[in-house]
């Protein structure tokens, strides 16, 4: 009986429990955050810890195809909204970089009417705590914009999640529909074919252009000074802790040297074991930058998120990342293959990791410090290079017809600079004849820029068109009719044995040059001044040498550019010296994908202050293409009287002597700089003769002795 009482009593109470719960009477507090408070879990279920930690993922579900409305890509293509930043709110420098990337691509519309995706301009970068860039109140914030939608085709950038000393990746609000780009972002989190993952990049990463790599010349053999290095922080306590605290057993002070150090935090020494004193002085032996350049192989260990600073480090240092962070979403993992680039560790075999790096082949070490330079310089470099990347990855999925292949994003020049949109067929790219094993069709389309009314078949541009025609190689030629003159009628042309198209300029603007005519049915163009003076042998040796650079300019006018270091700013040449680092659009052949490149990459503003000036647009063109290539220009030889004829008979011989002219050459050098946020300009001394041109010298003198003549 009194056994059946205790029965009845305890289910009374725990009805009671029940129904207050229900009724809101009893709150389970899901987290407690704040220093000090190691047991703040100590009573949660593991259920609990999973939903508290999730609280961001109130959509976990969600893919492109069930959380992202694809029509409003439809009406105006993949556009890019901003929001207004709002008057009193705060924002770090780094999310201020993010938003003017945006604001600067092409991707960029100021009419949310026109917008495939928006970009809150909260910012949501660093959602710890105890941050001082810490945005208060962000969910009623974010919950007011009445463009908010839930969230849907929204992106939310974010490199820090959660505080001490849990750091879970609750970014404290509710992101609805929104897709993340976020930085340490774990596996079991991480939304494929949704979210975006990004690596975590310092305050000081540079908006644009970047630093390039540190490998120089291919260095054989690949083996540096150190094997393996590591130098940071190591946790006494709390997440991140295990990693580094038994990095000490595999340190030989030799080859593998792995460096920690316990200097950090307030109260360090409250924590302090047997082993920070011995740690903290080897830790200050070294110097970081040293072991970075002088190692084959950098550790990338978890700290107390998932990401690291180091990884981009490794990557610019061309060391190699050894990855040790299980659950790490890698950057950007939907688009870069990491076996090529990185070795993907378990943190777990630590004490396997020095021996397995030892057994990696000098050949695929050198392979993998080529891929960490590429990468490094495509998609990482600069603060632009990731927003940019993200934007494109997103493109990629709503576009999903013209989406890149892995090859594009995985080798030159990358995805940034392979656009779909031109062709999603390696063979239309320069940059994939040799690893596809084809050439380039073996024919130019000639394209002369008149400007100047025809009053007489005496007119260099009449010499110019039949010398051209004459060429084995010619299919075409283009007269792109910039003139305000009417056209001349079709018998004022000289006949010739190839087509000759008349294609009157809509806008009248020098730019026009370089727009992807449909006309051009070649791979080469051959782009001409009207006044330009070029024997046929000249225009047939120019584009021999072509066919073997196809992702090159290649041509006659050389120009130089230098650092004037009295004035801080770029200058521009045009002596004629041995070296240059231009090669002017006057008389030069390109692949016609840079006129696609130009016409949709290049932002609108440096193409109308090139058209309101109708100057540089061939410095322009060699900026974008150095860009691209990372390789400078080629000079073919020409005849000795090329350079007295052009500068002495040429129409234009007064616009090159003007200073005027040419002051608006140096700023637009520095103008050009400013956007690519670089010198991407590349110096050479080459020069191609056909006297030393690929074959026999007695055979190729007499094929090309017209340019030898005096």
């Amino acid at each position: 009986m009194q056994a059946k009482k205790r029965y009845l009593t305890l289910f009374s109470a725990g009805a009671c429990v029940i129904l207050l719960f229900c009724f809101g009477g009893i709150q389970v507090p899901l987290s407690r955050r704040g220093p000090g408070r190691d047991d703040q879990n100590e009573h949660i279920s593991p259920r609990q810890k999973r939903d508290a930690n999730s609280g961001v993922y109130t959509a976990r579900r969600c893919r492109m195809e069930s959380c992202f409305d694809f029509s409003l890509c439809e009406r105006k293509g993949f556009k890019v909204y901003v929001y207004p930043q709002q008057k009193g709110e705060k924002m770090s420098e780094s999310y201020q970089n993010i938003l003017s990337s945006i604001e600067g691509s092409r991707f960029y519309t100021p009419d949310p009417g026109q917008a495939c995706l928006f970009v809150l301009s909260l910012d949501t970068l660093d959602r710890d705590q105890l941050s001082p860039q810490y945005v208060h109140n962000l969910k009623a914030k974010v919950q007011s914009l009445p463009l908010w939608n839930g969230g849907k085709n929204h992106i939310i950038f974010n490199l820090y999640s959660g505080t001490w000393p849990d750091y879970t990746e609750d970014l404290g609000f509710d992101i609805g529909l929104a897709m993340l780009a976020k930085a340490s972002i774990s596996t079991e989190n991480f939304r494929p074919n949704f979210d975006v993952s990004i690596p975590l990049f310092s305050k000081d990463h540079p908006r644009t252009g970047g630093e390039r790599g540190y490998l120089k010349h291919n260095t054989i053999p690949p083996y540096r000074k150190y094997m393996l290095v590591f130098k940071g922080k190591r946790y006494l306590t709390g997440i991140g802790s295990d990693t580094r605290n038994a990095l000490y057993h595999v340190h030989n002070s030799e080859d593998v040297v792995l460096l920690t150090t316990c200097k950090h935090g307030k109260d360090w020494q409250k924590h302090k074991d047997a082993r920070c004193d011995k740690d903290n002085a080897e830790y200050d032996k070294y110097d970081y930058r040293e072991m970075l350049y002088n190692s084959t192989f950098c550790l990338v260990p978890r700290g107390r998120r998932l990401g690291s600073f180091r990884f981009l480090e490794a990557l610019q240092a061309a060391c190699v990342p050894v990855m040790l962070s299980n659950g790490w979403e890698l950057p950007f993992s939907e688009i870069i293959d990491w076996n090529t680039a990185a070795v993907i560790g378990d943190e777990r075999l630590l004490l396997q990791i020095p021996s397995t790096v030892r057994s990696i082949h000098q050949d695929k070490i050198l392979s993998l410090r080529q891929q960490t330079q590429f990468l490094w310089e495509a998609y990482f470099n600069s603060v632009e290079k990731i927003v940019l990347t993200t934007l494109e990855i997103i493109q990629d999925r709503v576009l999903q017809h013209t989406s890149r292949s892995n090859l594009m994003w995985n080798s030159l020049p990358g995805g940034l600079f392979t656009l779909p949109q031109y062709s999603t067929y390696l063979g239309e790219f320069p940059f994939y004849y040799a690893k596809l094993g084809i050439k380039p069709y073996p024919k130019f389309t000639a394209i002369i820029h008149v400007v100047t009314p025809l009053v007489s078949q005496s007119q260099p541009v009449m010499k110019l068109l039949v010398a051209v025609a004459k060429s084995q190689y010619c299919a075409q030629v283009i007269i792109l009719w910039n003139c305000d003159k009417p056209l001349p009628a079709k018998h004022r042309w000289p006949p010739t044995s190839v087509p000759v198209i008349v294609i009157e300029g809509e806008s009248k603007v020098i730019s026009s040059r370089f727009l992807p005519y449909d006309t051009i049915p070649t791979d080469a163009v051959l782009s001409l001044d009207e006044d330009t003076v070029l024997s046929t042998t000249e225009v047939d040796f120019a584009f021999t040498v072509w066919q073997s650079f196809p992702d090159r300019i290649v041509g006659y006018p050389a120009r130089s550019h230098f650092w004037d270091s009295n004035k801080e700013r770029w200058g521009y040449t045009s002596k004629w010296t041995n070296d240059y680092s231009m090669v002017l659009t006057g008389a030069a052949i390109y692949h016609k994908y840079y006129h696609y490149l130009y016409t949709t990459y290049l932002p609108a503003s440096l193409k109308t202050m090139v058209d309101q000036m109708s100057n540089c647009e061939d410095i322009l063109m060699n900026f974008l293409v150095s860009s691209v290539s990372k390789l400078p220009p080629i000079k073919v030889t020409q005849k000795k009287q090329y350079k007295e004829t052009m500068m002495g008979q040429s129409s234009r011989a007064s616009r090159w002597a003007d200073p005027d002219h040419f002051a608006q050459r140096q700023t637009c050098m520095n103008k050009f700089a400013s956007w690519f946020g670089t010198m991407p300009l590349v110096h050479s001394q080459m020069r191609l003769d056909p006297v030393l041109f690929k074959d026999q010298v007695s055979i190729l003198r007499k094929k090309y002795r017209d340019i030898e003549r005096l």
